[in-house]
C-alpha cells in the first residue's frame, strides 16, 4: 500500500493519571488494575497508509521519565480528574514542538475548554475522527475540533492492539467491551450526558471472535452497564456459555432480579460483578434517579450471588441530599452484615458539563473548580445535611473501618476456594484506604504539575 508519508510520524498515545493513581506517586496497587482499552483501541485505528513510529504510555503503570521518545504528535484520553494533568503535559509537549490532541470524556463534556490547551480536540467517538485527524495532520490541515457522535458499525472497529501493553503491569490484559453508553439517567453519572443516553450493542459474533483471540479463559468486561438490554443480554450470555469462560463485569441490580437472566449469568461462567448499590437508604436511591434498585433486596441478592459462586465489588456513594451524619456508620455496618466481598466508596461528584453541576452551581453549592479534585474521593460541593469537611471525614472513616482486618475476615468468610484472590484484593484496598487521607488538596493540585 502506498504511504502518505515517507518519513515516519512519531506518535505518542498517553493516558494521564491523577496523583492518587499515578505510578509511584499514587497509592493504587497493581493488584487492583486491569488493562485499559483506550490506548490499544486508538493504536489499532492508525490507518495502514501512514508510516509511523508509535509509543503508548499509561501513567498508572509507567512514568513519563522512562520515555526515550520525542513525539511529533501526542494524543491523550482525558477524564475530568486528569484534565489538569493533561493540560500541564500538553503545555510541555507543545513547547517542545509537538502537536497535541485531546479526547475522551472531559473534552467531550467541555470541548471549548479543552481546545484552549490543545492543537485539536476529538469530541465523542474516535473511530472515524482519529484516522481522519492523522491524515489531516500529515497534509498540514488538522482541524481544531473533530466531532462524531454517531456509532459506526462495531464490525468495522479493529481489535485492540493488546500486544503493545506489558502483561506484567496489570492483573490481566483480557479486557473487552460488549456495549457502550447507558440508557438510564442516574443523577450522579456523566455517561448519559456523554453518549446522550444511547446504548450501543456490539454484535455477539464479534465479541466471540475477539474472545477467541485470548490466550486464557479469564475475561473482564469493562462496559459501564453490561447487562442492561434483556434481549441482547440473553443472546450475549448464551454465546458465552459455549466458550466456558470465567468472567467478571459491571452490572446494576435490575438483570440480577430476572430469574432467567440470572440463570444464564451463572451458566456463562460469571465469577464476579461490580454492582453500583450506591446507598443503603431508599431516599438516597430515589434522589439519584436509580429507583430500579431496592435496598430491601440487597441482602437476599448478595446471598443468591454467593450461593452461585459470584463475588461482588460493591460501590457506595456518600453526599446525596438525603444523607445525614449517620450514613457512614450505617453503610459500614450494612456492608459487613450482608458480606460484600470488595466494597468501594466515593463521594457524590457533579461533573462539569452535566445538568447536576449546573443546578448545584446555580444554587451556590459548587466549592471547587480545580478539576484535579473531581476524582470521586474529594468533596467539591456543599452537601445538604452536613459540612464538606464532615463529608470528607466520613468518607475516610468508612474506608478505614471497612478495611480493618476484622471487617475483611467477616466479609470474605466462606470464600475458601478463592480465598487468596479475595484476600489479595482486600489487602490492596486496605493499603489504598490507609493512605487516602494523605492526598490533600495541595497534593492533588501539585500532582498535576510534577
Amino acid at each position: 500500500m502506498k504511504k502518505i508519508n515517507s518519513v515516519p510520524v512519531k506518535i505518542l498515545l498517553l493516558l494521564p493519571a491523577d496523583a492518587i493513581h499515578r505510578y509511584k506517586v499514587g497509592n493504587f496497587k497493581k493488584s487492583l488494575r486491569y488493562a485499559p482499552l483506550t490506548l490499544t483501541y486508538l493504536s489499532a485505528l492508525i490507518p495502514d497508509d501512514i508510516e509511523y513510529d508509535l509509543r503508548i504510555l499509561d501513567e498508572g503503570v509507567e512514568s513519563l521519565d522512562s520515555l526515550d521518545f520525542s513525539p511529533d504528535l501526542v494524543g491523550m484520553s482525558v477524564m475530568t480528574g486528569t484534565a489538569p494533568r493533561a493540560y500541564f503535559l500538553s503545555s510541555l509537549f507543545r513547547a517542545g514542538g509537538a502537536k497535541v490532541v485531546l479526547g475522551g470524556a472531559h473534552p467531550t463534556l467541555l470541548p471549548e475548554e479543552a481546545k484552549e490547551h490543545a492543537d485539536s480536540v476529538v469530541v465523542g467517538f474516535a473511530e472515524r475522527s482519529f484516522p481522519q485527524l492523522l491524515r489531516d495532520y500529515l497534509h498540514g490541515c488538522m482541524k481544531p475540533m473533530y466531532i462524531d457522535t454517531e456509532q459506526i458499525p462495531y464490525s468495522m472497529i479493529p481489535l485492540p492492539r493488546r500486544e503493545l501493553l506489558n502483561p506484567k503491569d496489570y492483573i490481566t490484559l483480557n479486557t473487552i467491551l460488549a456495549t457502550r453508553g447507558c440508557p438510564n439517567n442516574c443523577r450522579f453519572c456523566a455517561v448519559p450526558h456523554i453518549w446522550k443516553r444511547h446504548y450501543f450493542r456490539r454484535p455477539v459474533e464479534d465479541i466471540v471472535r475477539e474472545i477467541n483471540t485470548f490466550k486464557t479463559d479469564k475475561v473482564v468486561f469493562i462496559d459501564v452497564n453490561l447487562l442492561e438490554d434483556d434481549s441482547y443480554t440473553r443472546s450475549f450470555l448464551r454465546a458465552l456459555i459455549s466458550l466456558k469462560l470465567k468472567w467478571i463485569g459491571l452490572s446494576n441490580v435490575k438483570p440480577l432480579c430476572n430469574d432467567e437472566i440470572f440463570s444464564l449469568i451463572v451458566q456463562s461462567g460469571c465469577k464476579g460483578l461490580l454492582i453500583g448499590f450506591e446507598s443503603v437508604t431508599e431516599d438516597a436511591i430515589s434522589g439519584i434517579n436509580k429507583g430500579f434498585s431496592k435496598v430491601s433486596s440487597y441482602s437476599d441478592l448478595m446471598k443468591k450471588l454467593h450461593d452461585h459462586g459470584i463475588r461482588v465489588n460493591g460501590t457506595f456513594m456518600f453526599g446525596t441530599d438525603s444523607d445525614t451524619l449517620d450514613i457512614f456508620d450505617k453503610t459500614v455496618e450494612f456492608i459487613d452484615r450482608i458480606k460484600i466481598d470488595l466494597p468501594r466508596y466515593s463521594v457524590f461528584t457533579p461533573y462539569p458539563g452535566t445538568p447536576v453541576f449546573n443546578d448545584l452551581e446555580k444554587a451556590g453549592r459548587i466549592i471547587e473548580y480545580n478539576w484535579a479534585m473531581y476524582d470521586v474521593e474529594h468533596v467539591v460541593f456543599k452537601p445538604k445535611n452536613m459540612t464538606p469537611d464532615q463529608l470528607q471525614a466520613g468518607l475516610y472513616r468508612a474506608w478505614k473501618e471497612t478495611y480493618r482486618p476484622l471487617s475483611i475476615l467477616k466479609r470474605i468468610s466462606g470464600t475458601a476456594s478463592i480465598f487468596p484472590v479475595i484476600l489479595s484484593l482486600n489487602l490492596g484496598y486496605k493499603y489504598y484506604a490507609g493512605k487516602l487521607h494523605e492526598y490533600t488538596r495541595d497534593i492533588m493540585l501539585e500532582g498535576g504539575l510534577s
